[in-house]
């Protein structure tokens, strides 16, 4: 695995590891099509913001606009809904394990509606990595069961929905930069989530005054949404969408480390033996990718 892909995967998994929390906090005072169509809103202004500061081009009319309007719905309008209707009913942990089930569904997508091939050291690499995180988060049956079978489901369907956008991604967005594929997925997200939420909810900006919710939008949506997208479509542009969803098994090891720093949370010996698992799986997984020997920084910008 080359080094820069690598610190991109952990960089992204620090990101995403805290936004379960972020959308417990949004849930105090907005409902889950409003919390979708907010996340786009901050992550699109910050790629737009971040693409006049580098010159770079909309070219919004050489973009396909089947392929982005899918990708738009699957990797953020829907799933980010599914997320916070199931964050009603379950925990934010057990949230976060079935998420990272999405690997799993991407290899099933590929296979099925991509005629995607896969090798023995993808599969043997995702269960190495579960290991991991069942070992990280001790997961017995009981937890697994937590909440009702309904927020059980969605949050499944978000999973599905990412392994769907991830494939759609690598497959009809190809040619794009992960800077305009950023900012047309979060731009189709955000027209589809707000429709819903105007139809079907209550939407009000006055909680956007409060400053504990003004930050969680800031960090679930200039980070979580904005940042983490370029860098999400990034793994995706550069390596397999397989690989690129196995950042959802180092997000709940990530909501650890933020405790251990923030907190003053243990650091425990199950929690460096499952990040370790999780780790080796996501190398042995990569062991075969095409990728270059050596990548800069430059590649980014492509």
């Amino acid at each position: 695995m080359a080094p820069l892909y690598f610190t991109v995967l952990m960089i992204l998994s620090l990101i995403w590891g805290g936004s379960f929390y972020f959308v417990k906090v949004l849930l105090g005072v907005f409902e889950p099509w409003t919390i979708a169509f907010f996340r786009c809103l901050f992550g699109l202004v910050t790629i737009i913001v971040m693409m006049m500061i580098l010159k770079i081009q909309f070219k919004t009319g050489k973009f396909p606009l089947k392929s982005m309007i899918a990708v738009s719905l699957f990797n953020t309008a829907i799933p980010w809904t599914f997320i916070a209707y199931s964050e009603q009913q379950i925990s934010s942990g057990l949230a976060s394990i079935l998420n990272a089930t999405t690997p799993i569904w991407t290899i099933l997508v590929g296979l099925i509606f991509f005629k995607a091939s896969t090798t023995k050291q993808q599969w043997i690499g995702i269960l190495v990595a579960f290991i991991g995180l069942i070992l990280l988060l001790n997961i017995d049956a009981a937890s697994m069961m937590e909440g009702n079978l309904q927020a059980f489901g969605t949050m499944m369907l978000a999973a599905i929905s990412y392994a769907f956008s991830s494939q759609l991604s690598k497959h009809g967005l190809g040619e794009l930069s992960v800077y305009h594929i950023a900012f047309g997925t979060l731009l189709g997200g955000m027209i589809g989530s707000g429709i819903m939420a105007l139809s079907f909810e209550e939407v009000s900006v006055l909680p956007v005054a409060d400053g504990e919710i003004l930050r969680s939008l800031i960090g679930i949506g200039v980070f979580g949404s904005g940042i983490a997208n370029i860098l999400f479509y990034y793994l995706i542009k550069h390596g397999k969408p397989e690989t690129a969803e196995m950042v959802t098994y180092l997000i709940p090891a990530s909501a650890l480390v933020w405790g251990a720093f923030l907190l003053d949370e243990h650091i425990t010996v199950r929690l460096i033996a499952g990040l370790l698992f999780i780790l080796t799986g996501i190398m042995v997984s990569e062991s075969k990718l095409p990728l270059k020997k050596q990548e800069t920084a430059e590649e980014l910008q492509q």
